[in-house]
């Protein structure tokens, strides 16, 4: 027994007199008949030293991954945030404009004589700058996307920010094409409008030149009546003038006639290839008839009882819709006559004569025997406001694309003739 302890205590004092070379040995047990010459497992450097150093490390990297995703998310946020905000003033300057609010060429577009609307292009090119600035934003949100994903963010976050911004972006696209429409429709309406406004400029100016020349013999420019006594196929008057290509129109005249059978054709327009664009005729015991690209309606008029009377007829392309008007009283209104026909442009209007070729072949038969006076056609439906206040003489409104002056007819044939009219003084008594 003492020489065993002695031997344990001198491999002891072996073991202790070796150098520390960093090794670890682990012991275990071995059967007597074992093999004592079993290989010997190493185990790494397990110092408690070298493991907090290990795990501080592991936490510092992890923190800093951490820091930088946060940070990350925080500016995805803001850039979010930012953009949301754009888009909801887009939609709120869009609303605004749609219904006329804070921009004054969104309010309602009235013929006010040279009122015309500021041009919107300075507004269209800021909007337009505006999508420019987050079309560059959302390019650069998926450049950073594209970056980030493959980064170890946590797979809900990063689904959420994909989701997020593919939502942003439609939104986005939505709101541009929008924007684009606007502006050309805008651009179309301003085109029209100031066209309009032209053509409306260009009828004062005439008006007042022809009130700078006097008129001629008559005390007013429009204080003239066309006479046509005769039922022959060579007295008419022919306006100098022709139509542009119009969607619709109204057509008023004084007429006075106690022609039998029928008062025939006052007024007569044709085109190349379509004599009969627009008519207005009453031949034979048929009623008055109005012919739009050949199409027929009948119009409820009667104006055989020679005296003066007041008559409007205006139509539209939409659905061929037409009213007729007799001294301020509207008495027909109907509908598919011509529906969807532009008038043509560029054609030529004859007063008492029905045309069977372009300006000319006239039939004696349909002639108009009577006298006409303030002949106006304009290219819109007049309100029956504005015809009520021609028909009761208390007002007189030149037509936009035809107005009666004496500069615009011409007189054909030994008994026609242009003679002056006091406004009114010769309808009154009828009243």
């Amino acid at each position: 027994m003492f020489s065993l302890l002695c031997g344990f205590l001198y491999l002891g004092a072996l073991i202790s007199a070796q150098p520390d070379d960093g090794k670890r040995y682990i012991c275990r047990a071995v059967p007597i008949s074992g093999d004592a010459g079993c290989p010997v497992t190493l185990l790494p450097d397990l110092s408690v030293g070298g493991q907090e150093e290990e795990l501080r490390n592991t936490v510092m990297q992890l923190r800093e991954t951490i820091l930088q995703q946060k940070e990350t998310i925080s500016k995805q946020l803001g850039t979010i945030n930012e953009l949301t905000t754009k888009l909801s003033l887009c939609a709120a300057a869009t609303t605004d404009r749609k219904y006329g609010k804070g921009a004054s060429w969104g309010k309602d577009k009235q013929n006010t004589m040279g009122d015309v609307p500021t041009d919107p292009n300075d507004s269209i090119d800021s909007l337009g700058k505006t999508m420019q600035g987050l079309k560059e934003r959302l390019e650069n949100l998926e450049q950073m996307r594209a970056n980030l994903s493959g980064a170890s963010f946590p797979s809900e976050l990063r689904d959420l920010l994909q989701r997020r911004l593919g939502e942003l972006e439609k939104q986005l696209l939505k709101k541009v094409s929008s924007l684009e429409q606007e502006k050309s429709q805008l651009s179309n309406a301003t085109a029209a409008y100031r066209l309009k406004t032209e053509s409306t400029l260009n009828a004062l100016v005439e008006r007042i030149s022809e009130l700078e020349k006097g008129g001629g013999d008559f005390k007013s420019p429009e204080q003239f009546k066309l006479s046509l006594p005769q039922r022959t196929n060579y007295l008419y008057g022919r306006i100098t003038k022709t139509l542009p290509e119009m969607y619709a129109f109204t057509l008023c005249m004084w007429i006075k006639s106690s022609a039998s059978p029928g008062v025939g054709t006052p007024f007569s327009y044709g085109v190349p290839g379509q004599a009969n664009e627009i008519v207005l005729i009453e031949w034979g015991n048929n009623p008055i008839e109005l012919l739009i690209n050949d199409k027929v309606a009948q119009l409820p008029l009667e104006v055989r009882d020679g005296k003066w009377h007041h008559i409007c007829i205006s139509w539209t392309t939409r659905d061929g819709q037409w009213e007729a008007y007799q001294d301020g009283e509207k008495l027909g209104t109907g509908d598919n006559l011509a529906a969807w026909h532009p008038i043509k442009a560029g054609g030529v209007i004859i007063l008492g004569q029905e045309q069977d070729v372009v300006g000319g072949r006239f039939d004696a038969g349909q002639a108009f025997v009577g006298e006409l006076s303030q002949v106006n056609i304009w290219d819109r439906v007049l309100k029956p406001v504005e015809i009520q206040s021609m028909a009761n003489c208390s007002s007189y409104l030149a037509g936009n694309v035809i107005s009666w002056l004496s500069s615009n007819v011409e007189v054909f044939g030994r008994g026609a003739s242009k003679r002056p009219l006091e406004i009114c003084q010769e309808r009154l008594p009828n009243f």
